[in-house]
């Protein structure tokens, strides 16, 4: 809506980065929207300087700047527009709560805005992060061809987050206003450490350093109503007055680090594109069916046969099993001894579908599993991942294909690797049944989680799978709380 800073800027830089080609252009739009704003809000009074916000679009890098008239947005008047209504669920809470008709009217216009320009991409600061989650899921539901890409709140020296509106802050209100991003990062800090937040006491330190409070609030980030109790991943928002300035804030209130979990049936590519998107964006790679692999390997090894629990519990309490990561690769040690290599062999892979079922194993190692993701950041593959590993995980992703494609898939790792291999048919027989035994196991079957994103990668391309995974993420985890990394 014009008053364009910093924080805008950072939209333009990463619009140019997000784009199909070297040669994307970039379109800022400039329009003060009257469907807004309510009434005694700052409609008239909003901050107009069209000079300076075409200054800041151009150092910034922007193609060129679009700024329609109000008779080009609303050709009968604004009056006369059809509005899009926002669900009551997305709005009853934080601003919707206060500012009635406010995201209607945001909706409303970003409609006509994609109707005209018609982009790839549309950029969204998350400062207001009501509004993104809005208009993200509005996108969504409408099925409109466009990507939504969000940006991290960029903030002042000082902390303050930028805002159109904080020039309107004199120098006195500018030094109150700072208690607002303090309580919230200290708040954030608490709960990193396991610490419940007392949302009455950030209330009274903003009274008490002389701020009006409308709200502050903790809701779930995707569904923005109020949770019973404090989750792992929580939005903590507020929103207060200093002086005559309206000013809002926001962060996530997180006990560790974002979890993806990755399940799926033997042969789907879990490994590969698992290890791959971890690499993109800078998460630890944990693949669980390696460990299995591993357990199997020691098993034959010992020539202890699959169904001999009493062998292989003995087996399973002096294991030491270590996993090592350098860079995009892993090492898999067993008691000393680097079974990388070994553990893909077909013997291996005929019996560890066998050697997972096994209660023994199974709570061994999934003790182990959940012991590496107390701090989070990691991604995760395996078959019960989703399920019984780490059923928080912020993203779940069942990851599958056709039986024919998997067994093309093995064939080609299995000529890689230089083992002989059976017929095409045959290698589809066995993968048939290692789902069924996979998905039939009495101890943590093979099962699709309830609130996992299915994905089917017959036909797509590794990159195009590990794109895909990128955009359910960034669906989940804000760019605040795990910036995509440089490459």
């Amino acid at each position: 809506m014009g008053g364009l800073h910093h924080g805008h800027g950072q939209l333009i830089k990463t619009a140019q980065s997000a784009g199909l080609n070297d040669q994307a252009v970039v379109i800022v739009s400039i329009f003060i929207n009257p469907l807004q704003f309510g009434p005694k809000e700052d409609f008239e009074n909003y901050p107009r300087d069209l000079e300076n916000d075409i200054e800041i679009a151009s150092k910034f890098g922007a193609s060129a700047i679009w700024i329609p008239s109000q008779s080009q947005v609303f050709p009968g008047g604004p009056d006369s527009s059809f509005t899009i209504q926002v669900p009551p669920g997305l709005k009853s809470k934080l601003c919707g709560s206060i500012r009635k008709g406010h995201f209607d009217g945001v909706a409303t216009v970003i409609i006509h805005l994609l109707r005209r320009v018609q982009p790839h991409i549309l950029v969204l600061g998350e400062k207001d992060w009501q509004q993104f989650v809005i208009l993200r899921e509005l996108i969504e539901v409408l099925g409109l061809p466009v990507k939504v890409r969000g940006v991290a709140t960029v903030r002042d020296i000082d902390g303050l987050a930028h805002s159109s509106r904080n020039q309107y802050l004199n120098e006195a209100d500018r030094a109150k206003a700072l208690a607002l991003p303090k309580e919230i990062t200290k708040a954030a800090q608490d709960a990193k450490k396991g610490k419940i937040v007392d949302l009455h006491q950030i209330r009274t330190s903003l009274e008490n350093k002389g701020l009006e409070v409308e709200y502050v609030e903790i809701v779930d980030p995707e569904k923005l109503q109020s949770t019973k109790s404090q989750q792992h991943f929580s939005l903590l928002a507020a929103a207060v007055r200093c002086g005559t300035t309206r000013l809002i804030d926001h962060t996530f209130l997180m006990s560790r680090n974002p979890i993806v979990a990755i399940d799926g049936p033997a042969g789907a590519g879990k490994s590969t594109v698992t290890r791959a998107f971890a690499k993109k964006m800078g998460l630890l790679y944990l693949d669980t069916g390696a460990m299995y692999r591993a357990v199997t390997w020691l098993i034959q090894k010992n020539k202890i046969s699959p169904k001999d629990q009493v062998a292989i519990g003995e087996l399973v309490k002096k294991l030491k099993l270590e996993i090592k990561s350098f860079g995009n690769n892993q090492q898999i040690i067993v008691n000393g001894n680097d079974v990388t290599n070994a553990i893909r062999s077909p013997i291996v892979t005929s019996l560890v579908s066998e050697v997972a079922a096994q209660s023994l194993v199974r709570k061994a190692l999934t003790e182990q599993q959940k012991a590496m993701g107390n701090s989070g950041g990691l991604v995760a593959e395996g078959r019960d991942i989703g399920t019984a590993v780490f059923p928080n995980a912020e993203l779940k992703i069942f990851l599958t294909a056709s039986t024919a494609e998997r067994a093309r898939r093995r064939s080609i790792d299995l000529k890689e690797k230089g083992y002989t291999f059976p017929t095409l048919n045959e290698l589809e027989s066995q993968i048939k049944e290692r789902d069924k035994m996979d998905s039939t196991r009495s101890i943590s079957p093979l099962v699709k989680a309830q609130d996992a994103n299915e994905l089917i990668t017959d036909g797509m391309s590794v990159e195009k799978v590990i794109e895909s995974i990128e955009e359910l993420f960034r669906m989940r985890i804000p760019e605040e709380v795990w910036p995509t990394p440089l490459h």
